[in-house]
């Protein structure tokens, strides 16, 4: 099986590990829950958020088995604790989960990719519409959450709960290691939110070989947030490399709570492939010359692998050019290939450390009964920070900063129209796939709609816990996802009745099969009313053949939008 190259995976991949690891209860002075409550590192689950690719990062196996702790563990726990594990009495709910979370990638299929040394698609569930917000920090934070994101600022408050806080109120030892992007202060930093330890960047990129290196001025000139707990670190070793760090880290966690027999939440999010397009030059050699058919026959060979793999729909076509790419013929075609050489070898090189990090849980005995998940942030990058021209930019070591481009990002998106922060299916749609050994149904391709919101619930069912109305002192607004547990064992659930998005003027809502779509580059500067039954590529606008339509569902966008904190215009000067 082959990794999907697509669109700047940007910034963070997270793979979830959730392992419980079994021991038989023992004396009150020897439970190994007794000790870890009296140091204030009482631990039950662990979730590890990895970047990762799609098709073979999902391979893997992981054990779980229950941990019974002694009453007397339970009496030294803190409250909010000692509720979640008393609301999570039947323990073998708990499941072992592992996320792969990637940031702008798309649900094209490409070529050229390297393997895996876990493959296996047999056992599979592959989500068609799944959804993200577009935006990794919006993302991010619904993902954190089980919220819309709020765009009044900042995306994560004291009213919300974040994942780590409500799995480690039911008993998991909780590390992030990568990357977080939703805050430093005391409200917003992970190391604040319910992550027992944190070790990565602050912030939404950075330098792969050395993240303190500042932003070139094109870029802001910023010096990057990295920390390990809440302490800056300033200082790398010569072989530095963000995507191997982090995975060493994780790597540790898992080793460290597997010796103490302790269940672990890991979330471990890597920034590859996010620009700057850093890669080791012995990994970019093995990509050279692979991109030289140019992005419109990219587009076509990756529409010809989905229609095959029965990803796409036979009624549905080919979107046809983007107004922010440009001419193959016409370009620096050696520049473009090397380009997209470093971003492929940037995913081999995380495929490489996936590898590590699966063979760690098979090392120690937790490659079976995992439920893998994986999704990204947002669709394919078409940013461009310091431009295309070859004589100024190299793309590949620490000393330049170079991104894919707006016509590679296109095309990674194939067969949907637009990228990252557009709200296009080309935005927003995430290649989410499900790997559950005994549990979802093998070898399937799931058609439900689904959004990240539904993350949080998902794996608050599978904890066995339940969602706080109140944590820390604070009341917390009710989740907006729905568990899709269901839909992984094969099963129906009722789904949203709508979904909305916004970023940066571009707007959608989605209500059953109609879509409503507002880019902020349309030159018409209208509404486009898409059936995406029929057309998910969103070719047909229908807005003019069903205006009634267009006003309640404009209408319905902008009552959510007011909700989630949107500047919007007063109702006598919408559209």
């Amino acid at each position: 099986m082959q990794v999907r190259i697509s669109s700047n995976f940007a910034a963070a991949i997270c793979l979830i590990v959730a392992v419980l690891i079994s021991a038989k209860p023992l004396d009150a002075k020897d439970d190994i829950l007794t000790t870890a409550a009296k140091n204030g590192s009482f631990n039950t689950l662990v979730s590890l958020v990895v970047a990762a690719d799609l098709d073979d990062a999902l391979q893997s196996k992981g054990d779980f088995t229950v941990f019974a702790p002694t009453d007397a563990a339970f009496e030294l726990l803190p409250k909010e604790t000692l509720a979640g594990l008393r609301k999570t009495k039947n323990r073998d709910q708990l499941k072992n989960i592992l996320t792969y979370h990637v940031i702008d990638r798309s649900i094209a299929v490409p070529k050229h990719a390297p393997s895996h040394p876990l493959k296996s698609a047999k056992t599979l569930m592959r989500f068609t519409q799944f959804y993200n917000n577009a935006k990794c920090t919006t993302t991010r934070a619904s993902i954190v959450t089980g919220l819309y994101p709020r765009f009044g600022r900042p995306h994560l408050r004291r009213n919300m709960v974040t994942i780590g806080e409500v799995m480690g109120a039911a008993g998991y030892k909780t590390t992030l290691s990568g990357k977080w992007n939703l805050g430093a202060d005391k409200d917003t930093h992970p190391y604040y939110r319910g992550f027992d330890s944190f070790y990565g960047l602050l912030d939404g990129c950075c330098n792969f070989f050395n993240p303190r290196q500042p932003d070139p001025e094109y870029k802001g000139g910023k010096v990057r947030n990295f920390a390990i707990n809440d302490t800056p670190l300033h200082e790398f070793p010569e072989d530095f490399y963000t995507t191997d760090a982090f995975t060493d880290n994780a790597i540790k966690a898992i080793d460290e709570a597997d010796k103490a027999k302790q269940p672990f939440f890991v979330h471990l999010t890597y920034t590859c492939p996010h620009y700057p397009l850093h890669a080791k030059p012995a990994d970019i050699a093995k990509y050279r010359g692979k991109f030289k058919m140019g992005w419109e026959q990219m587009r076509k060979d990756r529409w010809g692998r989905q229609q095959a793999m029965g990803l796409v729909s036979d009624a549905w076509s080919l979107t046809e050019g983007d107004s922010r790419s440009y001419s193959w013929e016409s370009a620096d075609q050696d520049f473009e290939d090397h380009r997209m050489a470093v971003y492929a070898a940037m995913i081999d090189s995380m495929d490489q450390n996936i590898g590590r990090i699966l063979e760690t849980l098979k090392e120690t005995g937790h490659d079976k009964d995992t439920l893998v998940l994986f999704l990204s942030d947002n669709g394919g990058c078409a940013e461009e920070p310091g431009g295309r021209d070859p004589a100024k930019r190299i793309p590949g070591p620490k000393e330049d900063y170079v991104a894919v481009g707006p016509a590679w990002g296109w095309a990674q998106n194939a067969p949907f129209r637009r990228y990252k922060t557009w709200l296009h299916e080309g935005g927003i749609t995430t290649p989410m796939i499900a790997w559950w050994p005994d549990s979802i149904p093998a070898n399937s391709i799931n058609r439900d709609v689904a959004h990240i919101i539904d993350l949080m619930p998902t794996f608050v069912e599978l904890a066995g816990t339940k969602y706080p109305e109140t944590f820390g002192g604070h009341e917390i607004l009710p989740v907006e996802g729905k568990s899709m547990l269901g839909l992984l064992k094969g099963k129906q659930r009722e789904g949203h009745q709508q979904l909305a998005w916004f970023w940066a003027q571009n707007r959608a809502i989605r209500q059953g099969d109609w879509k409503l779509v507002w880019d902020k580059l349309n030159p018409d500067k209208k509404w486009e009313l898409y059936n995406i039954a029929t057309d998910r590529c969103e070719v047909n606008d229908l807005a003019a053949e069903d205006p009634d339509r267009v006003k309640a569902m404009a209408n319905d966008w902008f009552t959510w939008a007011e909700e989630m904190e949107v500047k919007v215009k007063p109702a006598t000067q919408r559209q």
